[in-house]
């Protein structure tokens, strides 16, 4: 969470192959267009100082830099395309070998598996020490200049690893499906020679999240928890708030994209990344901080639910249309209704600050269910929805919004991949998954 200034470091005691290596990282970006660079690794000795960065730059396009902290830059590397999916992982990988004859051999830079087409090249020269492997600072998620720390990676990494003396092409770490081509995905990495300042971050520890997998070349952990560990990863993708489906609430987001904060006067409701078009989900959402209300404005209130609807109206609230359901808190807990088609229905409990209300969807039957603290609402009757294909979007999703004339409201979401709030019981899926605070089969 680049907010949390959360970052690892370390420095190696000697110096590697600085004209020879391989980074790779599977991540998986949240806030897109940040107006500022955001580091995946860099390295260097500090202001004044000789340094190198793999980054996405402030229009999210992928490069290696390498010059001078603070002024120039002397090698810059660029893939033309924009980075700005937040659904999705990525796999990035960037190959150096300043020993190659041919500039353009010197540094390649591939994104799920294919090499990207370059918009700027000014490659190193002929066997140039880069400052990755030498024994500077090497900072992953953000950049540390002398004392001071900055350029924070904003989003979810995985299988984070460095190759010291070898130049190794992205099959090294991951490959095509063999029964869906089009999907990168990724290789065990255990048995790959890692060199002297090489590491292998698995991030499989909480208690040690900077843990070296394949030596001890570990890092320290900077202002990460063991909440902060994801079981939203590249093989296992989760959902969380669409900041790209924000055109009209303006919300911000943070903790992965799973904290959601309002703005005031802003009806149009903010969805999640993926759909869901058959099949049984389950999410959690907590009201953290709650907004204040009219007496007898039944909009005035924190609303969450599921939502079909492309949601560009700027007089919509969550609930409006005729393929939303949204249950309704207003300010001071007196509601207790859902809204669908611009109508309310009394249905179960209020609900208010500190909350966890449970959203149970069965596309099995079309069915959608509540809850308030473990307890499903209306003794367990479910509401009726439209089918997922008869729809305007063909899938429902989970949504969110407030309305309020004086005050903002927050909403803490758990899709199963990460908890924004705290858990205490750990309930799973049937499968498995997930960390719940209350049981997922429960609506079903």
């Amino acid at each position: 969470d680049d907010g949390s200034s959360d970052y690892l470091n370390r420095t190696p005691s000697s110096a590697g192959n600085r004209r020879t290596w391989t980074f790779s990282a599977w991540v998986k970006k949240c806030m897109p267009l940040t107006g500022g660079n955001q580091r995946l690794i860099a390295c260097g000795s500090g202001t004044g100082g000789l340094f190198s960065s793999i980054e996405y730059d402030s229009s999210d396009r992928i490069r290696i830099l390498e010059g001078t902290e603070g002024g120039s830059s002397s090698v810059t590397v660029r893939g033309a395309g924009f980075n700005r999916d937040p659904s999705a992982w990525q796999h990035v990988v960037v190959k150096y070998d300043s020993t190659q004859g041919t500039a353009a051999d010197r540094i390649e830079i591939y994104l799920n598996g294919v090499e990207v087409t370059y918009d700027s090249t000014t490659y190193p020269s002929s066997n140039k020490d880069s400052e990755f492997n030498n024994n500077v600072v090497h900072t992953i998620g953000a950049t540390s200049v002398g004392s001071s720390v900055g350029s924070f990676f904003d989003g979810y990494m995985a299988e984070v690893v460095l190759i010291d003396g070898q130049a190794l092409d992205p099959t090294s770490f991951g490959e095509f499906d063999e029964d869906s081509p089009t999907i990168w995905k990724p290789k065990d990495v255990s048995g790959l020679t890692f060199g002297t300042n090489g590491f292998y971050l698995d991030f499989e520890d909480s208690s040690s999240l900077g843990n070296d997998s394949a030596g001890s070349n570990n890092f320290t952990v900077n202002n990460l928890t063991a909440t902060d560990q994801s079981t939203d990863t590249c093989t296992n993708n989760f959902c969380t708030w669409n900041p790209l489906d924000n055109y009209y609430p303006a919300m911000t987001f943070s903790d992965g994209n799973l904290r959601a904060l309002t703005t005031i006067n802003k009806y149009t409701y903010n969805s999640t990344t993926i759909g869901m078009t058959s099949g049984k989900y389950y999410c959690e959402i907590k009201c953290t901080a709650q907004s204040a209300h009219s007496s007898g404005s039944p909009q005035d209130a924190m609303v969450l639910g599921i939502t079909s609807t492309h949601s560009g109206g700027t007089t919509q609230e969550l609930g409006h249309n005729a393929h939303d359901w949204g249950m309704y808190a207003n300010g001071d807990g007196t509601n207790g209704q859902y809204r669908n088609n611009d109508s309310l229905t009394n249905y179960g409990v209020t609900f208010t600050t500190g909350d966890i209300i449970g959203i149970y969807v069965d596309l099995d039957n079309n069915k959608l269910y509540f809850a308030k603290n473990g307890t499903i609402m209306q003794s367990g009757t479910g509401i009726s929805i439209t089918a997922p294909a008869s729809t305007p979007r063909g899938a429902y999703f989970f949504a969110v919004n407030n309305w309020s004339s004086t005050t903002s409201g927050t909403f803490d979401a758990n899709f199963g991949g990460t908890q924004s709030f705290t858990v205490s019981s750990g309930n799973t899926d049937p499968n498995g998954y997930g960390n719940f605070e209350y049981d997922p089969s429960a609506g079903t």
